[in-house]
Parts: C-alpha cells; structure tokens; sequence
C-alpha cells in the first residue's frame, strides 16, 4: 500500500514535528551512547553520579545501631534485679566492660541508685563533673516520668529492641560530651513495682573508638560488597552543629554531601557521607563541560527542526490555551443565568409570592434569563458550525429597522437592569436579503459586549443608516476601549484583550469572532473604532447591492 502525505493539518503538524526532531534525537542517543561507555570505564565517575547517598545513609546507620545494641545486650542480661545486692554486681559490670560510664537503677520505694567506673571517679576530674551531673538531674527526672515511661518501656519489651534511647551533653572539665543512654525495664521476683534501668555509654570512647572503629568497618564492609563508592567517606556530628565529633578515615573537611538525622541508639547526631577529595558538583560540572562538547555540534541540527515548528508548536499551544479559558469562561456564563432560573423558578414554586406584579417580574425574568442563555448555546452551536465547514444561513428579505427594534426591545429589561441608558438612532433603509437570526445574534453579541465592558459611564447607542451603497449598523459604548495594537485581533477566535479589566470579566471570546464570520457571509465586513478609557464603536457595513441578489441558503 503506497504511503500519502496526510491531509490533516493537525496531522502533517504532528508528522513535521515528528521529523524534525525525533531524527536529531537519534543521532544524539547514538552518540550519547557511546559518550556514556567511555564515562562506565571510570568506576569513580560511574559510581558517583549513580550513588544514592540517602540510601546508603540509611544502612549504615542500621549497622551503627546493630553494633550498639549488642554491647547493650550483653549488659542488660548481667544487669541485677531490684531487692538484690545492686552495687557490687553494677560494679562488676562496670570494670569488665570500660566503654560504660554510668549504670542506673531507679524503683520508686528505694529511690536511685547510680554507679561510675571506681577508678576515673578518683583520678579523673572531669568523670566526676560527669557523674555529678548525671546524678543531679536523673532522680527527679526519672520520679516525674517513671509511671508514663513504664508504660513506653513495657510496650519496648514485646519488640526486638526494648530500648528507650535518650541523650545528654554532659560537662567534662572545660568541654561537653555526647552521651546517650538505654532505658529498659528490670523485674524482680516479687510483685514490686519494676525498676528503671539505665547504661549511659562513655562519651570519649563514642568519640576516640567506637565512631571511628564502626565507621571504617562499615565503609570497608560495603566497599568489599560493591554496594558504595570507594572513595566514599562518613562522619558524625551533633544536630545543629557542623563540627564532626568522629569521622572514618579519609575524612578531608568540608561539608557532608547528603545527611541523614540518626535514631535508635545514637539520637541528637547526625551521620553524613560525602567523596573524598571532590563534590558531586564538581563531578557534575565535569561531566557537563564533557556533555557540551560533545552535544554542542547536535544543537545545530536540533535548531533546525525547531524553527520548523516553532511557530505552529507556539499556535497550537496559544489555542490550546485559549480554549482552556473559553470553557472555563463560558461555564461561569451558563451558570449564572442557569442559577437565576433555577433561584426565581423555585420561589415561584413555593408560591411564597402573593403580588401577581411580582409575580409577572418573576416570569419575566425566568424569560429574560433564558433568552440568555439560548443566545450563548447558539454562539457556542454556531462556532461548533463554523468550525466542521457546516454553517449555513438562510437569507431572506428583511426590514432590518423591524429588526433592530425588535432585538433591542427583547433586550431593553436585561440593559436597564445593568442601569445603562439605551439611545436608538433607526433610519430608513431599503429591506436587504439577511438570515434574520445571525443579524440579530451580531446585535445582540454587541450590545452584550458593551454592558461587559463599560464600568463607570454606562451608555449604549444603536445607529441604523444607509450610506454609500450599503446599511450600517451601529454599536457605540463609552466603556474601557481597545488599544490600536489588538483591535485587529478581537476578532480572532477565544482572543480576549491583555487588559487586566477584561481578564477579570468573563465571556467565552467567541462573540467577535462570530460578528466578523456573519458580516463576511453577507458580503459585508466589520470594523471597530476605539480609544482606550473613552469607549468603542462597533460598525456592521452590509452591502446593499449583495444583499438584493439571490434568496437561497448559503453555507458558510
């Protein structure tokens, strides 16, 4: 089957599109293929530009906290019950296992009991700063939160981690130290209350041993597994505070390139991970100055495509978005006189209206409001005509002054209820061949323009002359006017003017477009005359000569 050149516009737009610029693409991937094999060979490029840090971020805080809560659960099953000889067995505890520096034990009858390693309380100055802090604020804060934080801590037990982890920045000489502590329940035999019990984890072996330790393992550990960046490095650092307290090796200053706020064991700090000896930024900036070159010489053929469809890609896009406007505008149109029906109808149904006058105001407008709105329906039908190549008129001859007259006075009530003064300036004419309907829709399409636009001085003239071989048909408002620049383009199809007054008043931009559209079906034209701030004047020129000749339906 031989393949044709469509005859759409939409499609041959479509197909233009397609290529000008899907051709281009190709060329680009092919070569952008063979740009990205040459960056796989470099692991370091390949793995930075990949690696999610956030992601990583989140395992190897999962791996800090495994490591924690095995020395905390070697603790807790030594860990003496309330009643027992408490201070010898905590400080058992406490000499074979120096990286704890305080044991807690807190049961409301006998009060707390807290124990640090024997041998820096006497030769260390700033453990004993630390032990005397611990002891000042644990007591009374423990006697005010035991009876909710039994109830947490129970809850703890039926999970795989029955720790309540806390922290504290304790002092310690002239500095202060990161020191958190695991709170679990401990039961005795009897049925006292349980106790609170506590191990407060000793901050410089965190600082000096156990960050740096756990770092580089975890770092070597998922290096060997391929599952981070060689170059990779981790540290960790207080909440609100950029300095590092502890950091793995190869750590060469600087700020983290992603962070992740820790939980569980180590709450109030904050582990980051960046590359060491560069950025993903400069890693990025590399690889766009590559990425440049390489796709620079491949613009020019893109441009090529581009101004191709440029300018229909830039109408398509405008119409799309004026018909976006046109429906929202024209449901805000059908609404209204949509609800006034709606409201008067039911009044009337309630019969809560015992005056027949106003009762006669109440049809009369219920009319009014859908003469309304069978004019929109019939600018939108029309449109939707005009548009498929379906319209036609059907032109018979016509005492347009009858006409006018009429139009205007089904029109009066809605124009004195806006408050407007309506002049009407009829003149004799000869009857014309016309499709009554249409003219009466460009009046009406006119005058409804005018009651839109006009704010302050609230006049309508209506002139009907003939002059010069034709019938002019006039519609003068003293409103808000058309600058010089876009009176040509009102007559477009969904174009409003930029004017901010304009935009904040609705209307579907169809009724210009179709005053033009019926004016040229008749043989005549429309042209506009206009000062903005000082109002417009719409003029309908029929060809009295045209108009005379022939009497069928003529499609548009």
């Amino acid at each position: 089957m031989k393949a044709s050149w469509p005859k759409d516009a939409r499609s041959r737009l479509m197909l233009t599109l397609q290529l000008a610029v899907i051709l281009p693409a190709a060329v680009l991937v092919i070569l952008s293929a063979r740009h990205l094999e040459e960056i796989h060979r470099d692991r370091s490029v390949e793995a930075a530009m990949q690696l999610d840090f956030r992601q990583a971020l989140a395992i190897y805080e999962k791996q800090l906290n495994y490591k924690a809560n095995d020395l905390i659960n070697e603790i807790r099953d030594q860990f003496p019950a309330p009643g027992l000889p408490c201070i010898v067995t905590l400080d058992k505890i406490l000499t074979s296992h120096p990286y704890i520096a305080h044991l807690i034990l807190f049961e409301p009858h006998q009060g707390l009991i807290l124990r640090s390693q024997p041998y820096r309380l006497k030769n260390d100055s700033g453990f004993r700063d630390e032990n005397e802090h611990w002891e000042r604020m644990t007591e009374p804060w423990l006697k005010l939160e035991y009876e909710g934080m039994i109830k947490k801590l129970a809850k703890l037990e039926e999970t795989s981690t029955p720790f309540q982890f806390e922290y504290e920045w304790v002092p310690h000489g002239d500095k202060h130290l990161y020191e958190p502590v695991a709170l679990f329940l401990k039961r005795g035999d009897d049925n006292d209350d349980p106790a609170i019990a506590g191990i407060v984890f000793d901050g410089e072996y965190l600082r000096d041993q156990f960050f740096p330790q756990a770092l580089n393992a975890v770092m070597s550990r998922n290096i060997a597994e391929k599952t981070t960046e060689k170059d990779a490095v981790l540290m960790v650092r207080p909440k609100g505070d950029s300095t590092p307290i502890a950091y793995c090796n190869g750590w060469d200053g600087g700020e983290a390139e992603a962070e992740l706020p820790m939980e569980g064991a180590f709450p109030g700090l904050v582990l980051g991970m960046k590359l060491r000896g560069t950025t993903v930024a400069a890693i990025s900036r590399r690889f766009m100055h590559t990425s440049i070159l390489t796709l620079g010489g491949l613009s020019f053929l893109l441009a090529g495509g581009i101004f191709l469809t440029y300018r229909n890609v830039s109408k398509e896009m405008a119409l799309a978005r004026l018909k976006s406007d046109f429906v929202s505008n024209v449901s805000h149109e059908l609404r209204t006189p949509l609800s006034l029906i709606r409201l008067y109808a039911e009044t009337l149904e309630l019969g809560r209206l015992t005056s027949p006058d106003k009762r006669q105001e109440y049809y009369a407008i219920i009319r009014k409001e859908s003469e309304r709105l069978t004019a929109l329906i019939n600018n939108i039908l029309d449109f939707s005509r005009i548009e498929a190549g379906r319209k036609e008129y059907d032109f018979r001859e016509t005492d347009l002054c009858e006409l006018v007259r009429n139009t205007l006075e089904s029109y009066r009530y809605q124009i004195e209820q806006h408050g407007f003064t309506l002049e009407e300036r009829i003149g004799e004419v000869p009857p014309l061949r016309i499709d009554r309907e249409a003219i009466a829709r460009s009046l009406v399409n006119l005058v409804n323009n005018a009651l839109k636009y006009s704010y302050d001085r609230k006049y309508i003239g209506v002139n009907l002359y003939g002059q010069n071989g034709t019938v002019k048909l006039e519609v003068i408002d003293h409103g808000i006017g058309i600058a010089l620049q876009e009176q040509e383009k009102i007559f477009e199809k969904f174009y409003r003017v930029g004017d901010p007054l304009v935009h904040n008043t609705k209307g579907s931009g169809l009724g210009l477009s179709l005053v033009q559209h019926i004016a040229r079906a008749h043989g005549g034209r429309v042209q506009v005359e206009s000062t903005p701030g000082a109002g417009s004047k719409f003029t309908i020129i029929l060809p009295v000569a045209d108009s005379q000749n022939g009497g069928k339906a003529a499609s548009a």
